[in-house]
């Protein structure tokens, strides 16, 4: 494969434009624009990035479509139960999965290119009940527990944050004096950081420098993967 030579510098520049012009109007007028330097780059990066990121998760999902059920968000955003009524993202999403299946179902790499700059996160932005409930159990398993405590600790020694605690209190039925109760407290686990800038964005050092930070961040991947394979939670 052809190596990713960066985004153009219009990719960006299109975010921003659209940052100022969020409807529908505009955009279907700039929709061919949209298509040459947004969609057509995205998908391009999809695939060079989830060819690398195979060397971290060989079963890893690379899946090329744009309607929304491949690696790419899509733009427009669901303004049903929303006060913000937007038509259109001013980011470009995009997550690479493992496991059959929708991909919010699964531990997963995931990019966001916003109109300033981009960052990168590995874990899950919200357990699904059976997966919640698997969590749990993973917590409280004392193999996979201490394998949690090393993952969170390999990620935070690299300068990430580790976020998903949702509780304030450990949950009814567990024991709240457990070594790992503060870990029971959450219902999604991922970690990330926005911090790569917009000279990096537009480079062919791009896929480099993602590369190194999912390999930083790839314990906490790896650990959701092995409590999904012992406990299911899909």
């Amino acid at each position: 494969m052809t190596a990713f030579p960066g985004f153009p510098a219009e990719t960006q520049a299109f975010l921003r434009e659209l940052r100022q012009n969020n409807t529908r109007e505009w955009f279907a007028a700039n929709k061919a624009r949209y298509d040459e330097v947004v969609k057509t780059p995205a998908v391009a990066w999809v695939a060079a990035m989830g060819e690398r990121l195979k060397q971290l998760d060989a079963e890893l999902v690379v899946d090329l479509r744009t309607n929304g059920s491949g690696c790419l968000m899509r733009q427009a955003r669901d303004t049903r139960f929303s006060k913000d009524k937007s038509p259109y993202k001013v980011n470009i999403a995009m997550l690479w999965w493992h496991g059959s299946g929708k991909k919010m179902q699964h531990p997963a790499f995931g990019m966001e290119i916003t109109p300033d700059d981009a960052g990168l996160v590995a874990g899950m932005f919200h357990f699904p009940k059976p997966m919640l409930a698997a969590y749990r159990q993973a917590v409280l398993d004392e193999e996979l527990g201490g394998k949690l405590l090393a993952a969170a600790h390999s990620v935070r020694a690299h300068g990430y944050t580790i976020s998903g605690q949702r509780y304030k209190t450990t949950p009814r039925g567990f024991d709240k004096q457990h070594p790992r109760a503060e870990w029971l407290k959450y219902n999604s686990l991922h970690a990330g950081e926005h911090n790569i800038s917009a000279d990096t964005i537009a480079s062919p050092r791009l896929i480099d420098v993602c590369m190194d930070q999912f390999a930083k961040l790839a314990p906490l991947h790896h650990w959701l993967v092995a409590v999904q394979e012992k406990y299911g939670g899909i």
